[in-house]
């Protein structure tokens, strides 16, 4: 189907414990016209903010409620009251997990919705709030076609020796394996690439997506051959709260000797773990870096945060053959120089080099013209690749 003028998208990308929203013209492109965002105000409420495509806050607001539903209400009447969702045309949701059957974008139907809340104990921390979306969205617009987009989905190109855990085989088959995450961020920041690098996007390719859900991915041909989250967005690299990889004989530990439930295991490793754990301050990158010189603790949380991703590098670098592109993205990776320093210190021996004002300035090259790979940092924007699937998924051609 053609696309009249003047039809919107409304993109939901549920965090764990935050909502970003955006509403696009869908035309010839995708023209963004909001941007929203629901964050927790202290434990009684939330806060909502609205701005135009030009970053004006047209709305902030507290909003009192027990959860985020009540937000949502307030800006669909906002949105409403204000004009804008009178040409709405369709909606198109971030799912975190979509287990080992879906690898495109799809049409969200009753059947389909069943389906996912099936697979909510897979990320307990995004897929119901997700599916409270959905289910509000369709209250509200009963007619509206939904589009689900999963951030798994890129990851599907994984090889089978980066897929299996080395459990018994059985658990294999009954969907206990690496799916990977921040897909959308992925797949997005590839796009660019293209457009930027031309071949040697297609070459051996590095992304590291920091920011308070941390991860990393190997990409060689345009395909993802390996990334460092798992079975859930918990393995991998130290995020904000996340302890990222652990192993196994401590949750062993923590469950025979301390006799802690498995429900105390969950909160700590992902509500209390990772920067915010190990400095006992803050999960907030920007936080420990201004106070790194003056409390131990903080340092050694950054620290961590930077080797681990080195570490990382590294081996993605020995998988891939070698490296011909590093980018660094999400919010720590575009805009913590000090971080992107420290996790390439010490490179060389791989080709990497920065230019230190390049990287201090957080210019979209900051490898030095001595380097043999070529270092970027490029902003990411899930809700665009949200709003590009849905017209796609749902037929839309350019007019």
């Amino acid at each position: 189907m053609t696309v009249p003028l003047q039809r919107r998208v409304l993109t939901m990308n549920r965090g764990s414990a935050t909502l970003k929203a955006a509403l696009y013209e869908a035309g010839n492109h995708e023209e963004l016209l909001l941007s929203i965002t629901v964050g927790q105000a202290g434990s009684s409420g939330f806060r909502l903010k609205i701005s135009d495509s030009s970053g004006t806050s047209l709305l902030d607001s507290p909003v009192n409620g027990g959860d985020s539903i009540a937000a949502l209400e307030v800006m669909v009447a906002w949105m409403s009251d204000h004009g804008f969702l009178a040409q709405l045309a369709a909606a198109g949701h971030r799912l975190v997990q979509g287990g080992p059957r879906h690898k495109t974008p799809e049409r969200i139907t009753p059947e389909f919705l069943s389906e996912m809340e099936q697979l909510a104990p897979l990320d307990p921390d995004h897929m119901p709030s997700a599916i409270q979306g959905i289910q509000f969205v369709a209250r509200k617009f009963p007619e509206l076609p939904q589009v689900a987009c999963f951030d798994t989905a890129f990851h599907s190109s994984l090889p089978q020796v980066a897929r299996m855990y080395a459990l018994p085989r059985s658990l294999f088959d009954q969907g206990i394996l690496r799916y990977g995450f921040h897909g959308l961020s992925y797949e997005y920041v590839m796009s660019e690439l293209c457009t930027l690098e031309g071949k040697l996007a297609n070459g051996r390719v590095i992304i590291a997506h920091l920011g308070s859900g941390a991860s990393m991915a190997a990409v060689k041909e345009g395909k993802s051959i390996d990334t460092s989250m798992g079975f859930t967005p918990l393995e991998g690299l130290v995020m904000s709260t996340r302890s990222g990889d652990v192993d196994p004989g401590v949750l062993l530990y923590l469950l025979e000797h301390k006799k802690m439930a498995a429900k105390e295991i969950n909160t700590l490793m992902n509500k209390e773990s990772g920067l915010l754990g190990v400095s006992g301050m803050s999960g907030d990158m920007k936080v420990l870096l201004d106070t790194k010189q003056q409390d131990v603790r903080a340092r050694e949380a950054v620290d961590l945060f930077c080797y681990r991703a080195k570490k990382y590098i590294g081996a993605y670098a020995a998988v891939l053959g070698g490296l011909d592109l590093l980018v660094f993205a999400g919010g720590i990776g575009e805009r913590a120089p000090a971080v992107r320093k420290q996790i390439c210190d010490d490179l060389d021996f791989l080709g990497v080099r920065l230019d230190a004002p390049s990287n201090e300035a957080d210019a979209a090259v900051i490898s030095s013209s001595q380097s043999r790979v070529r270092v970027r940092v490029i902003s990411t924007n899930e809700d665009l690749m949200i709003a590009r699937h849905v017209r796609s998924t749902l037929g839309w051609t350019n007019i």
